[in-house]
């Protein structure tokens, strides 16, 4: 009879329980308590977002009660509490915590009298040793008549039976042990409900905040997106409904992938606008950004790094292989659009450009490797400073670039015959429904079992090395003309700015460059230049004046010091890239660029 009490399902109860103050006060239940204690850990990051972030420090009050005795918590560190003393195994085991919820991001928790959000890592502690167990989730309305009519939208599984949440509705939700708990996130408020069907499946987008746009046209844009990406992989989809919850801003960008779910926040300017048939930039990166999270939910939700097989959410989680998770899904990201016609070739070269000169424009792609980078996500890519554009290079999107190339590399090999696509349904077949996990340093033999094609040497040289993908050679072969294009002449000063009420600052001082030889830093403030006043978008119009190669005075300010350098200016750098394709390529070159961008 005891070990039956044991299995039981874990019981947690979430309240709004005050969002003037921005607290959501979860109770979490045992049925029956192990007599020697039990402990309860929150997670310290999220699957996703390489950073550990100390969900714990969220939390405001914690106490423990068995019927009316107080039980006494002691935290052994910080994200673990554990019970002191006996417990009575007949008496359930209550622990009350408050939550703070201030975070408007997709990695947290938020609450006001307008909405309220949150991922299960930063509002559900785990009881250490029974995370294998049932879960449920009584979701319950705030009080008060304001919040009528507030709704739910998660795909966390509703629970059957008396108090059962129906469809949209507070009441109780089930997940099958903690690991599927924490991958559902939650919105609830008031917010426009859209619902359409990707080869069957059922698909929602909730979309919250004060905008209005055209629902119909977002549908299906969305529905071609998912059709796509599902038969990138094949049919039928791994989930059996799929949500995007969409947080609409001021000013936001931002996604996160889940199992069958994605959390995105943006800009109310990024969603369309009814009556305007054209893609306007904003909007075609909001569609990047849903794609790129769909296509999480093969690459790494289920094609996972064994480093991932599973999660330990309390400390770093180290791969060499977020290039591979992050940058080809950056690569599937914009590729999708042009391959079902959502944007035209030339808008996707475009975008491709613009990749390859934000690449090239960090020194730091030259110390650090995407493998490396991937290992370091935890201390170095998400938490930048200012020396960071000279020390570390992005996994996504030279990540990108390194897919690009593999798949420009792989067609060209086979004649059109075998491309990336094949690498990433055969992860998907013989990896992810076979139970397997990418080890470390597989990724050239999955290629070549998939392709035929050997990529050793380009994985070694791009990836796990510092080379540039040469991009400009591989293009070539399928009509397309990379051009390179100089800056202004504060290019050639080595520096990235931000202005500030009038004034401009040293945001990062390049390696290498004009200002860093001169003794100039990051942070200091440009005051004149040869006794001509900087301001915040007059220095291009000053250096009309000058040449490489010449000589100036710069006074500025470090900190409250006023100080002058002399500084001789570089030639200016390359800033931009445009590709072009050519129209009157040999005809076995645009079937190849036909067959690569979908477009034959």
């Amino acid at each position: 009879m005891a070990q039956k009490r044991t299995q039981q399902a874990i019981q947690y109860t979430v309240e709004a329980h005050s969002p003037s103050a921005h607290i959501f006060r979860v109770t979490l239940t045992l049925a029956s308590p192990a007599p020697a204690g039990e402990s309860f850990m929150l997670p310290s990051w999220i699957p996703g977002s390489y950073m550990i972030r100390e969900f714990a420090r969220n939390i405001v009050t914690v106490r423990a009660m068995q019927g009316r005795r107080e039980i006494v918590l002691v935290k052994d560190d910080k994200d673990t509490w554990r019970t002191q003393g006996k417990l009575d195994a007949a008496t359930p085991l209550v622990v009350v915590y408050d939550v703070y919820a201030w975070d408007l991001s997709v990695r947290c928790a938020h609450l006001d009298d307008t909405h309220g959000f949150f991922n299960g890592t930063q509002l559900f502690l785990r009881v250490v040793g029974r995370e294998s167990q049932a879960h449920v989730v009584d979701i319950r309305r705030p009080q008060g008549a304001r919040f009528r009519d507030w709704c739910v939208a998660t795909t966390l599984p509703r629970a059957r039976g008396a108090g059962a949440a129906p469809a949209y509705g507070f009441g109780l939700y089930r997940a099958a042990d903690y690991d599927e708990l924490v991958d559902h996130p939650v919105e609830m408020g008031t917010f426009e409900l859209i619902k359409f069907k990707a080869h069957g499946v059922p698909h929602e987008v909730a979309v919250t905040g004060r905008v209005r746009f055209d629902a119909q046209r977002l549908a299906r844009d969305l529905q071609r997106i998912c059709e796509w990406h599902i038969d990138l992989f094949g049919q039928p989809a791994p989930f059996s409904r799929y949500l995007f919850l969409v947080m609409a801003v001021g000013d936001g960008y931002g996604g996160l992938e889940h199992r069958d779910s994605t959390a995105l926040i943006c800009s109310r300017n990024d969603l369309p606008v009814t009556g305007v048939a054209d893609t306007h930039e904003r909007y075609r990166t909001f569609l990047g950004l849903c794609s790129h999270e769909y296509f999480h939910s093969w690459n790494v939700k289920r094609i996972q790094p064994a480093a991932f097989r599973p999660y330990r959410l309390n400390e770093e989680n180290y791969t060499r292989l977020l290039w591979v998770f992050e940058g080809f899904t950056s690569y599937y990201d914009d590729i999708a659009l042009v391959r079902n016609g959502l944007i035209s070739r030339d808008e996707y070269l475009a975008l491709l450009a613009k990749t390859i000169a934000g690449v090239e424009r960090g020194t730091g792609r030259t110390r650090q490797s995407v493998a490396e980078s991937s290992f370091e996500a935890w201390t170095k890519y998400y938490r930048q400073d200012e020396n960071s554009p000279n020390a570390i290079v992005s996994y996504y999107t030279k990540g990108s670039l390194v897919a690009a190339g593999l798949d420009l590399t792989i067609r060209a090999a086979t004649r059109g015959r075998k491309s990336l696509d094949d690498v990433m349904r055969h992860l998907w077949n013989a990896y992810a429904l076979g139970g397997r996990s990418v080890a470390e340093g597989e990724m050239p033999a999955i290629v070549e079992a998939a392709t035929g094609v050997d990529v050793r040497r380009q994985i070694l040289a791009w990836a796990e090395g510092t080379e540039d993908v040469p991009l400009d050679k591989l293009l070539a072969s399928f009509g397309v003309t990379l051009t390179r294009k100089r800056g202004g002449l504060s290019s050639g000063l080595g520096m990235k700015t931000k202005a500030e009420n009038g004034t401009l600052k040293l945001a990062s001082v390049l390696d290498d460059g004009s200002l860093q030889r001169a003794g100039a830093s990051a942070g200091d403030e440009l005051v004149a230049l040869d006794g001509l006043r900087v301001t915040g978008n007059n220095l291009d119009v000053l250096l009309t004046r000058y040449q490489p190669g010449d000589s100036f005075e710069l006074t500025l300010f470090r900190r409250d010091e006023l100080q002058t350098r002399r500084v001789t200016l570089d030639a200016p750098r390359v800033e931009e890239c445009t590709l072009a394709a050519d129209a009157k390529a040999a005809a076995a070159t645009r079937r190849l660029r036909d067959g690569w961008l979908g477009t034959e």
